[in-house]
Order: C-alpha cells, then structure tokens, then sequence
C-alpha cells in the first residue's frame, strides 16, 4: 500500500486533538471546561466507497457535528459537510457520509461539535481512510471479530487491548469485523484467576458489568470498547466493514429469531 506524505501513526499522535481555534469562522468563540463540547469517543470511519465513506462520532451534549475534509492533512484545501444533531435520542452519536472524493486517494477528516447556539465549538479530532481505487492493484487489509467475548475484556495490566495496536502497525486499507462486535450477553469480572494462578484484570464499567437489558447498556458495550485508546487511534485510522454475529444479541442468535425474553431471564 503506497504511504502519503505523512506517516498516518504520526499525523494521529500529532495532530489527533486539534485546536478549535484553526477551523473556527468569525464569530465563533472557543469556549473552555465546562462550557464547551467534548467528543467522547474519538471518531470512526467505515462503508468505504471509491468516491465517499461514513465517518462517526460523539459528543457530552446535544451539539450540531461538522466534518471538514480535505486531500491534505495540514486541511489548507478543505469543504465542511453539516451533520446531524448529536442528541440524547441517539445517545449523542451522529454520522454523516462524505461524497465526492478522490477514488484511490487518503482522504483525512476533522470532526468538531458545535454548541446548539452555535457560539462554542469542541476541539477537533482527526481521523483518514483510503478510498478504493478504480483501477485493480494491491491492497492490505486486516480481519477479526469477537471482541470483548467470554470474560476477557480491557486488560489494564496489557494496556488494554495491544491487538489493536498490532492492526494499526500493519497500515492496513481496511478492517473486515466479522462479527460479535460486541458481547451484550457476557458481563465482564474485574478479576479472573487463570489455571495457573494468576489474575486476569478487566477494566469494568457498569454496563459491562451485566447483561445488557436496556438501550442505555446496550449502547454501554459499544462504548466500553472505544474506551482503550489503542482502539480509538485504530478506529482513527482504519476503515472498518462491519457485520453482526451473535452475542450482538445473545448466544447463537440469528437474524429474524424471536427471543423470548422469560426464558432469558430478562424480565
């Protein structure tokens, strides 16, 4: 896979958090603490296209999220696409799908959000994608699933979840995620004592700690992962195509399956 100017590991580590400051038009103040919007959870790429791709965030509050995207990573030549209200509705996550690039090309995007007001704007955070190509020529790509599963979750002790520090050295074009993206059915223990004495160590959060029976837990397993930051850099970086498995649902559930939730204990 051909590299761009900039090492994509360096441009995140760099350039990750960007000043508000550097996209704010006239009349747009960049508020501080409190004040000001907070996006979570880092942002993501996926869907690829040749000529688009859907890129995700969240934000603390309802805010308006705004994508700029540019060919260049210092985004000296860049659009801005309005997005979606970021509200409580939608657990204070949006997407919006970029058009119109560059088939074959890194295209870097810089996601903010934007008080309701629109006075006061977070800081911006910075991911890229490589668009297909039209032509046939070499691609890399990585492929996995089942994270989070059958009691091994964010390990503190590994710092967290070092596989997806592998992916992101391999500089992937994609991730295919076959599935289990999540473990709804399977809460995590803080400690797990392994066959030969030592302790397994999960961080937990309270969603995870369960199975999940509402929206709110539901969308707690998603959010538990991009938690680790070695998730959140690859989600950064590396498209993903992803697909359901399972325990999105529960244990060997397949789509169109009624559950009935007496029998699950969800009552």
């Amino acid at each position: 896979m051909t590299e761009g100017v900039v090492n994509r590991r360096t441009l995140l580590r760099a350039g990750a958090i960007v000043p508000a400051a550097m996209l704010l038009p006239a009349g747009v103040a960049l508020a501080h603490g409190k004040n000001r919007p907070v996006l979570t959870h880092g942002v993501q790429s996926g869907d690829v296209t040749a000529d688009g791709a859907l890129v995700w965030t969240r934000a603390d509050r309802p805010s308006r999220m705004l994508v700029e995207v540019s060919s260049d990573p210092s985004f000296r030549h860049r659009r801005v696409v309005r997005g979606p209200l970021l509200t409580p509705e939608t657990g204070g996550t949006g997407k919006v799908r970029l058009r119109g690039l560059v088939p074959g090309r890194r295209a870097y995007y810089r996601v903010v959000a934007e008080d309701l007001d629109g006075r006061t704007r977070s800081e911006g955070v910075v991911g890229s994608f490589t668009t297909p190509p039209l032509l046939r020529r070499d691609v890399r790509f990585v492929w996995g699933g089942d994270v989070a599963g059958q009691g091994w979750g964010s390990n503190p002790d590994l710092g967290g979840m070092p596989l997806f520090a592998a992916m992101t050295a391999r500089r992937p074009d994609f991730f295919v995620h076959s599935g289990d993206t999540v473990y709804s059915d399977g809460p995590l223990q803080e400690k797990v004592t392994l066959a030969d004495g030592r302790v397994w160590r999960n961080v937990v959060t309270p969603e995870k700690l369960k199975v999940a029976e509402t929206l709110d837990e539901y969308r707690g397993q998603f959010a538990y992962n991009l938690l680790d930051p070695k998730v959140r850099e690859f989600a950064a970086q590396v498209p993903a195509y992803a697909q359901w498995d399972d325990h999105e649902v529960t244990n060997n559930w397949y789509p169109g399956e009624i559950l009935d939730y007496c029998l699950l204990g969800l009552r």
